[in-house]
């Protein structure tokens, strides 16, 4: 009841013009973000960060979390018209979207999509609205070591749960977590990993990593692949988007499961890419209609797309009420709270409840906009999608380098911005994930911090992550999520019987 008094507060904070206006505005540019390849969520919300350092932060968030949700309902599009992803997390749509879009089911698939990712997405805010007070006032009961152990979860979480190679992801992580010791040492004072470099005192700032990493290394990457836009004309009828609206019942049972898989892997860092293509495994393994998948299934649209937008608005609970982000655009997001003044975690529902149930009021409305946008758009989107990448593609790097260069107006961030773009095209042509270096550039300082905090409580003794029931578990929760893979690649040399071999 609690809850439901703090959302009609937030309805109150949201529901003004200027707010709505910022909502359509950034659900716009995020579809745009989607639509076009090499840009993404994560980069697109690091592009327009800086512009929103001057803003109100509820009207800052506001205008972020919406361009999240139109860029994830753009990648949808693309993939549905072109067979081109425009978010990682949209691949699994192509391979019953496009199928769809060439059998002249455009307008089914694309109403399909959207419906479903807007129900993936309510069921996300919703269980944000439920469950973030309770986490928050759960959160007040830490201290360093317990802050520590929820940071060391999450690192493990990527390494259990993720769909890269443990090794990959361990390599990954490292070097974000160097990254983020470069600079001054907020305990000591010293400096590190500057290497002479005046431009490094203050540390990497890891909008420059996000920039280069998603947006100038995934450019390198399409234009190596040679990418050629080969579209279908999509013309939405209404009757048409009627029909198939009253069709949508009929998968219920694939909403409800893709939504709480979507759900699950937001909160834990699993992220919405993870989370569409094991929700799309599941419909084909569970479905009568095996054969269909592949070929324009229409259950094979509503399980990834329900699933990635569960996943993309559930993530947003651990980075408010832990601090601990569940995806690389939490992540981004989780920055822009710091650089605005603000400390994710169960202080700020005690603090700023203004901004938190504002924030989760938008988000209800922010879907309904971007829903209402996205069909409106689609004519608009596939006209944009038959210009050139040739000019495209140098839209794409201008507007990099010029968010790269407006964080701190420096000409050196532009090369950070470029070197990182190389890191990222090597990450994606040897298949390291990216998502965990981010996540450790971002929580590397305040993990150093909580750990050495408790160093200094328990004068030394690692014992104090076992000190009490709370921590003990996490951290043992931890060491099985970080040991699982290496346990159950023992166990299965252990069982495998001598003189085998593995035929490739």
């Amino acid at each position: 009841m609690e809850n439901f008094a703090s959302l009609l507060h937030g309805f109150g904070v949201a529901l003004t013009t200027y707010h709505v206006m910022l909502m359509m505005i950034g659900v716009f540019l995020g579809i745009l973000v989607g639509v076009l390849p090499g840009l993404g969520a994560p980069n697109g919300v690091s592009l327009l960060l800086p512009l929103t350092f001057t803003m109100d932060p509820v009207a800052a968030i506001i205008l972020l979390t919406s361009m999240y949700w139109g860029a994830l309902f753009g990648g949808s599009t693309t993939s549905i018209l072109f067979n081109i992803p425009g978010e990682p997390s949209s691949v699994a749509t192509t391979f019953d979207g496009y199928p769809m879009a060439r059998q002249g089911q455009a307008t089914q698939a694309l109403t399909l999509a959207f419906l479903s990712a807007g129900f993936g997405a309510l069921v996300g805010v919703i269980l944000i609205t439920v469950l973030s007070s309770w986490v928050a006032k759960f959160a007040l009961r830490f201290s360093s070591p317990e802050y520590f152990a929820v940071y060391f979860l999450a690192f493990a979480s990527f390494i259990g749960l993720g769909a890269a190679s443990p090794l990959k992801t361990i390599v990954s992580m490292g070097l974000g977590f160097a990254f983020a010791a470069v600079g001054m040492d907020t305990v000591s004072g010293g400096l590190r990993l500057t290497y002479g470099f005046n431009e490094l005192l203050s540390g990497i700032s890891f909008l420059i990593a996000v920039i280069g990493l998603f947006g100038i290394g995934e450019l390198m990457l399409t234009i190596e692949e040679g990418l050629r836009f080969d579209g279908i004309q999509a013309r939405v009828k209404i009757r048409d988007v009627f029909k198939t609206i009253a069709t949508l019942p009929r998968y219920w049972v694939t909403l409800l499961r893709s939504a709480a898989v979507g759900c699950w892997m937001g909160i834990t860092p699993g992220g919405p890419t993870a989370a569409s293509f094991m929700s799309y495994g599941l419909a084909k393994r569970l479905s009568r209609r095996k054969e269909g998948f592949g070929q324009g299934e229409p259950e094979g649209v509503v399980a990834p797309e329900t699933a990635d937008h569960a996943a993309g608005s559930s993530a947003i609970l651990p980075m408010l009420a832990l601090g601990v982000p569940g995806s690389a655009t939490a992540a981004v997001m989780m920055g822009g709270l710091m650089i605005w003044g603000l400390n994710p975690g169960p202080m700020l529902f005690v603090e700023r409840p203004d901004f938190v149930w504002g924030l989760i009021a938008s988000m209800y409305l922010g879907n309904i906009v971007a829903v209402l946008m996205v069909l409106a758009t689609i004519p608009l989107f596939a006209s944009i999608l038959r210009i050139p990448f040739a000019i495209i593609g140098p839209v794409i790097v201008v507007v990099c380098f010029i968010g790269a260069y407006t964080v701190a107006g420096r000409p050196f961030d532009l090369w950070l911005a470029l070197a990182f773009g190389v890191v990222g095209y090597l990450f994606k042509k040897l298949d390291y994930p990216i998502a965990p270096l981010v996540l450790a550039m971002v929580l590397g300082d305040k993990a150093e911090d909580a750990f050495r905090q408790s160093m200094i409580m328990s004068r030394g003794s690692l014992s104090i992550f076992w000190s009490n029931g709370l921590v003990a578990t996490l951290m043992l929760i931890g060491l099985a999520l970080a040991l699982g893979p290496l346990l159950s690649t023992m166990l299965g040399r252990v069982g495998k019987p001598k003189g085998s071999s593995v035929v490739a």
